[in-house]
């Protein structure tokens, strides 16, 4: 069994954001963590790795730094790892994304990919669908169950009021939901074994592409402008008998926050 993961590298889910001087987003001094939906996808194609065998295989997108992500995923027993790294990629969005990953998977041999079912930073849950359209692949979305056997795959789905059981044919792209697993930390001995496992580092130009076709000047969403939320403001204290606090309570509520 040769399974795909799809792995995007993002800030800690702590992290404060902050813009700098032109309006981007600033990574300076803030941890960058496996985004958790991708880790979940991590773990399934670990858990089919030990039933099974086969391989996996750890696919990202980004800078430099997000060797650290397929290094922690090396570490919890993925087998090798791909990182297509370009500084024409700045400004791309979900389509570009998906136009790279098809490009570079399209030419790999794979039984499943997995992916999370959305990044949560921007949340968009599209790279995903978008691969398996480009790659002309049925796909199971926001699983919680997975099962694969005999060619075809099983995916289990939470919906209003039950659940959804739906079965497609290998090779499948299947989005990971919470409650999919468990992630597994990585052992000591899976930390010294990753230094060793392969991880290619791809260009643009290795893989076949223009810059202009992937880059911002190819993305169908451009971002005009960042902006962080307004502070919050101090909350009020009302004091005094109880009696004519509520009733203060319930003038504010009516009169200024127009919520009753």
């Amino acid at each position: 069994m040769k399974i795909i993961v799809c792995l995007k590298q993002t800030f800690d889910t702590e992290a404060k954001i902050q813009l700098t001087d032109d309006g981007k987003i600033s990574d300076e001094g803030v941890s960058l963590i496996i985004n958790p939906y991708d880790e979940f996808a991590v773990e399934e194609a670990l858990k089919i790795k030990e039933n099974m065998g086969g391989e996996v295989v750890v696919v990202s997108i980004g800078k430099e730094r997000a060797q650290e992500a397929i290094r922690q995923a090396l570490a919890m027993g993925a087998d090798r790892g791909i990182l297509i790294t370009d500084e024409a990629l700045e400004g791309g969005d979900e389509y570009t994304t998906a136009t790279v990953l098809a490009k570079v998977i399209g030419n790999m041999e794979y039984d499943l990919i997995l992916c999370g079912n959305k990044a949560i930073d921007d949340q968009s849950s599209q790279v995903a669908v978008r691969l398996a359209e480009k790659l002309g692949l049925p796909q199971i979305n926001v699983v919680t169950k997975l099962e694969v056997s005999d060619g075809k795959v099983v995916g289990h789905r939470e919906i209003e009021g039950g659940s959804e059981i739906i079965e497609a044919p290998l090779p499948a792209v299947v989005t990971a939901q919470k409650g999919l697993n468990e992630p597994r930390y990585p052992s000591m001995k899976g930390i010294m074994q990753a230094r060793k496992k392969e991880l290619k580092k791809l260009s643009l130009q290795d893989i076949g592409l223009e810059p202009s076709a992937v880059g911002a000047s190819g993305a169908k969403v451009k971002v005009l402008e960042y902006s962080l939320p307004a502070p919050r403001k101090a909350g009020k204290i009302i004091e005094g008998e109880p009696a004519e606090a509520a009733r203060e309570l319930v003038r504010l509520l009516r009169e200024e926050a127009k919520v009753i």
